[in-house]
């Protein structure tokens, strides 16, 4: 299967670039799958249930959430009526809608498609998310009841992605990082055949800090003071992800690069 995953969608620019980018990247890359991460998509925090319907109208076939999953709050009732919505799995005992899901993809083949949120340096005690995850593995192995299996960890620290990563190997097709909206430039195949990379990015504006207009984090930086409110920046965003080619058979990935379409970070495409 060919995979697509962006990472986090920032604001308006983020949606826009989605909106208009998306539909060609699907052709041009005859992708089956796509996953997108949408937890900043609306004001740069959370999720609206409009904002979701436009990125899956966009052409995302799964979108996942983060520990911003319920800043929106109607995201509290559509993530229940929505399973193309993916929430972390670890996000609390009693959030609504599901942290992780099968999903039916062109030609009769599966893909599972989980999220959890990372411990380190997060700003709340979250569960454990290794035994979250493994459980999911687990009840949907690889080759097995499922072709495809994706894994987004929304962690603060790369250390933390990394030994998830790891610890997922050969039981995922694509274990990927978001969150910190900085891709990295570790796309690689782990020795089990899991497909892995730190962080996706954003799909934002780069001409910022991680996707908000510069002059308020330079000022609170600088003085130490706030002065107003955080504003997504506005400017051309460039989409940021992963691309992936996983064998039907076992589930394993085969290719792996580093996406960037538009914007400041424009690159070639897989």
């Amino acid at each position: 299967m060919r995979l697509l995953f962006l990472g986090d969608v920032m604001g308006r620019a983020g949606r826009k670039a989605v909106t208009e980018r998306l539909s060609g990247l699907r052709a041009d890359l005859r992708l089956d799958f796509v996953v997108i991460n949408a937890e900043n998509a609306t004001s740069g925090v959370g999720l609206s249930g409009a904002h979701a319907k436009t990125l899956l109208e966009a052409g995302a076939d799964v979108l996942t959430l983060g520990d911003h999953a319920f800043d929106q709050k109607d995201m509290l009732q559509f993530a229940s009526s929505e399973p193309r919505i993916i929430r972390p799995l670890n996000f609390a005992k009693d959030a609504p809608g599901s942290g992780a899901r099968v999903f039916d993809a062109p030609g009769g083949r599966k893909v599972l498609v989980t999220q959890a949120l990372g411990q380190v340096f997060m700003k709340r005690a979250f569960d454990d998310p290794f035994s979250a995850v493994d459980t999911v593995l687990k009840r949907h192995p690889l080759g097995g009841l499922v072709n495809v299996s994706i894994v987004d960890i929304h962690c603060e620290a790369t250390s933390e992605k990394m030994a998830f990563g790891h610890w997922c190997d050969g039981r995922a097709s694509l274990v990927v990082g978001t969150h910190t909206h900085v891709p990295t430039g570790d796309a690689i195949i782990l020795p089990g055949g899991t497909g892995y990379m730190t962080d996706a990015g954003m799909c934002g504006d780069y001409n910022s800090v991680i996707g908000m207009d510069k002059a308020e984090p330079l000022r609170r930086f600088v003085t130490g003071m706030p002065k107003a409110r955080f504003t997504p920046a506005a400017g051309e965003a460039t989409l940021s992800g992963v691309y992936v080619e996983t064998d039907d058979r076992t589930g394993k990935a085969t290719r792996i690069a580093p996406l960037r379409a538009g914007g400041l970070l424009a690159a070639a495409q897989p």
